[in-house]
């Protein structure tokens, strides 16, 4: 989301060291935008377990926009905040302003997405998931975190709608007599202002709230019938026992996605929250917020771009074991062992139950299994 109020006037302009500071910094959290998302995209499209996770759809689509922000978005945003000064003219101005609504509210609804998503995998029965996350509505709903946002980017500030009433103060701010700089400055009067942030933020976050709620107490009444079973005693009719085994694997699993996207959802809020409730009340108190506050508040949410995939490497099993074999040039220790057995001679055993794989067995051993 382009800073909805750039009035960095040469007396609030940043001395040399606070500049080379922020190009830095700003260069770091870049390369992390830009190395990272391209390593999720390229994890789900190399690794077929992660094709096969409907979830991961909407985590490459995300990827892919937040790719798009580190690389459209951030790099004229920083030329301009060292420079202080906007050198590329007022119809990119109004192209780049109006790419960063786009894709920072496609960021959002696709994290919208993926809650709906786990709600109807872990709240509902397998069935009911199946029939609802058919690839059709997949393709619909991807289509919609990227046709919505139009609406509230391209087609208001191409057509001048965010500007109606305040089109004076915009003027005044877009230039500086003093330092002869010019600002790329995107102001909202209070209906865009308003339509903007519910749109773009408050709808898909009490959507996700709702979701992970559902979600926390689905968990909770599962963990607690379980609890209920195991004092009752296990079934001693294994055709029974194993099914049990498979359902409380599966809701552990789900559980644990759900919460590492939870995580995910969690930092996107706090990133992006202190902008959105700025830009209502800014309108409502005369745009009195000073400049160096939206772009601190900017760059925070800036910072949710490069952030997900530390998020996914640190928490999901699956994604990092994918990231190391792409660091690694393909390394075999971190195949899975189905994938592992074809290039690597192994044997397998039996030890109380567990099947084990042997690598790098010169011997076979013989299967011994405790009767």
């Amino acid at each position: 989301m382009e800073e909805l109020d750039v009035n960095v006037s040469s007396s609030e302009g940043f001395g040399v060291a606070e500049k080379i500071v922020l190009l830095t910094f700003i260069s770091a959290v870049i390369l992390m935008a830009i190395l990272g998302n391209l390593l999720v995209m390229v994890a789900v499209c190399r690794d077929r377990q992660l094709r096969k996770i409907k979830t991961n759809y909407f985590i490459v689509s995300l990827a892919f926009a937040d790719l798009l922000v580190s690389v459209l978005v951030m790099p004229f945003g920083a030329i301009e905040l060292v420079q202080d000064n906007w050198i590329y003219g007022e119809m990119f101005c109004l192209v780049r302003t109006s790419l960063d609504v786009l894709l920072t509210t496609a960021s959002i609804l696709h994290l919208c997405c993926i809650s709906l998503d786990r709600y109807y995998a872990i709240c509902c029965q397998p069935l009911v998931y199946r029939n609802k996350m058919t690839p059709l509505r997949i393709a619909v709903m991807l289509g919609g975190c990227w046709v919505i946002p139009t609406f509230i980017s391209f087609l208001p500030i191409m057509q001048g709608w965010n500007s109606i009433g305040i089109i004076d103060l915009i003027q005044q701010r877009q230039f500086n007599k003093a330092s002869n700089s010019t600002y790329c400055i995107f102001m909202v009067n209070k209906p865009y202002a308003i339509t903007c942030s519910v749109v773009a933020f408050y709808i898909p976050f009490l959507l996700m709230v709702l979701a992970y709620y559902r979600i926390y107490v689905t968990a909770r009444e599962h963990a607690r019938q379980i609890r209920v079973l195991q004092r009752a005693g296990a079934p001693t009719d294994g055709r029974q026992h194993h099914p049990d085994q498979h359902s409380t694997h599966r809701m552990k699993t789900e559980t644990k996605a759900a919460k590492t996207l939870c995580i995910i959802m969690g930092c996107f809020c706090l990133c992006w929250a202190p902008f959105f409730i700025t830009n209502i009340v800014d309108p409502f108190i005369n745009y009195t917020v000073p400049g160096k506050l939206w772009t601190a508040f900017l760059w925070l949410g800036y910072i949710n771009s490069g952030l997900n995939p530390f998020l996914y490497a640190f928490l999901n099993k699956s994604f990092r074991r994918a990231f190391l074999i792409i660091l690694c040039c393909g390394d075999e220790r971190y195949r899975r062992p189905s994938i592992l057995g074809q290039t690597v001679p192994c044997s397998t055993t039996t030890i109380n139950g567990s099947t084990h794989v042997l690598r790098n067995g010169k011997k076979r051993r013989r299967r011994n299994r405790v009767q």
